[in-house]
């Protein structure tokens, strides 16, 4: 049987370098081999991001490399989502993620995703500005485990708290464990408006996303 390892490996230091198009080469030459989809996933892909997002979290890397290594994810699992599905592999479990209202940023969600998709858990992006009604609807309409709100100002830290109160008024609090985040919000913050989690950075909030599955 054919040891795959270093075709992991490679995909792996694609990944961390971002190599967008060099790591799509590596996925389809991996799957043409015969290694298995969930391998590559598991053992290149996630494996490679794990190491950017600890990276990350010692600041010896910053957001634009993380953001080069996220795209490089994105194309790589685009090639290989075909081939997941094929052999019946099912994500870890779903999220929802959005910006909440009155707040336009996006980069800082962005990664986010990406990193919660760096752990194999299928993201709903809601999108920036995202009014309650758009949130209730999408946590009635899915079977998401999570959801992240992020503020990115001080501003429109209270439509995390409205947010929350919202999807009280609509009985479906207990649905979702609702993780919070941004450059203005605390820990402190989140545990004052009910938040059942907060991190500090993209690569904690993956991973404190992912121990909820």
């Amino acid at each position: 049987m054919s040891d795959f390892s270093s075709n992991f490996n490679e995909i792996s230091e694609l990944l961390q370098k971002g190599k967008a198009k060099e790591i799509v080469v590596s996925v389809e030459k991996a799957l043409a081999d015969g290694a298995k989809a969930a391998d590559i996933l598991d053992k290149g892909l996630i494996a490679g991001m794990n190491v950017v997002g600890a990276k990350f979290k010692n600041g010896d890397i910053f957001v634009p490399e993380m953001l080069i290594a996220a795209r490089a994810m994105n194309h790589a699992t685009a090639i290989l989502k075909p081939a997941l599905v094929e052999s019946g592999v099912e994500p870890v479990g779903k999220a929802i993620i959005c910006t909440v209202k009155g707040d336009l940023h996006d980069i800082g969600k962005n990664l986010v995703r990406m990193m919660i998709e760096g752990k194999g858990i299928e993201v709903d992006d809601l999108g920036i500005d995202c009014p309650n009604e758009k949130i209730i609807e999408a946590v009635q309409s899915s079977d998401a485990k999570v959801l992240c709100l992020s503020a990115l100002l001080t501003t429109t830290m209270p439509a995390l708290k409205d947010a929350i109160e919202a999807l009280k008024t609509a009985g479906i609090r207990d649905k979702v464990k609702i993780m919070v985040g941004g450059a203005p919000v605390t820990q402190g913050y989140a545990n004052e408006i009910g938040a059942d989690g907060y991190a500090p950075d993209a690569a904690s909030a993956a991973e404190a996303c992912r121990a909820y599955y």
